[in-house]
């Protein structure tokens, strides 16, 4: 079983991996063909000729996969991870068929609140990685984090 983290738990700079996920062609076309249908994610020829020059994984389809990692990962937040906001949210290459994805999740920001002193706010980076330790996805979140109240 995996350590529940409350707010006085953690501490700036603390750091959390996950495991891993390999994107397949097949999950790639099928993600893209609900939800971000462009030639790009479907098709082989198109995207040759596109920005990526090859067939890539909707941005969208990194995020939700990063989101499962990030959930399963070893930062297990007490009351779960709930999030407030992201600052900031950047794609920094495409995710290609056969990529293997892990996420790093670090605190970078820990603010008990004044008003609810059963909780706080937690800023965390959340990198996604390739196998080549490459990033490909970085957001910056904002996390309801509850404090342990004996």
């Amino acid at each position: 079983m995996k350590k529940i983290y409350y707010l006085d738990d953690l501490h700036v700079g603390q750091r959390f991996g996950s495991g891993k996920y390999v994107l397949d062609e097949a999950a790639i076309k099928r993600f893209a063909t609900e939800y971000d249908p462009q030639p790009f994610h479907l098709d082989h020829a198109a995207a040759a000729k596109s920005f990526f020059q090859g067939l890539a994984a909707s941005g969208w389809h990194t995020a939700a996969v990063t989101m499962r990692l990030f959930v399963d990962s070893e930062f297990k937040p007490a009351g779960g991870i709930i999030g407030a906001g992201l600052e900031a949210l950047q794609w920094h290459q495409p995710v290609r068929p056969g990529d293997e994805l892990s996420v790093e999740t670090e605190i970078l920001e820990l603010r008990p609140s004044r008003s609810r002193p059963q909780q706080g706010m937690v800023k965390a980076r959340v990198t996604t990685y390739n196998q080549r330790k490459e990033p490909v996805q970085i957001f910056v979140a904002r996390l309801l984090v509850e404090r342990f109240v004996p």
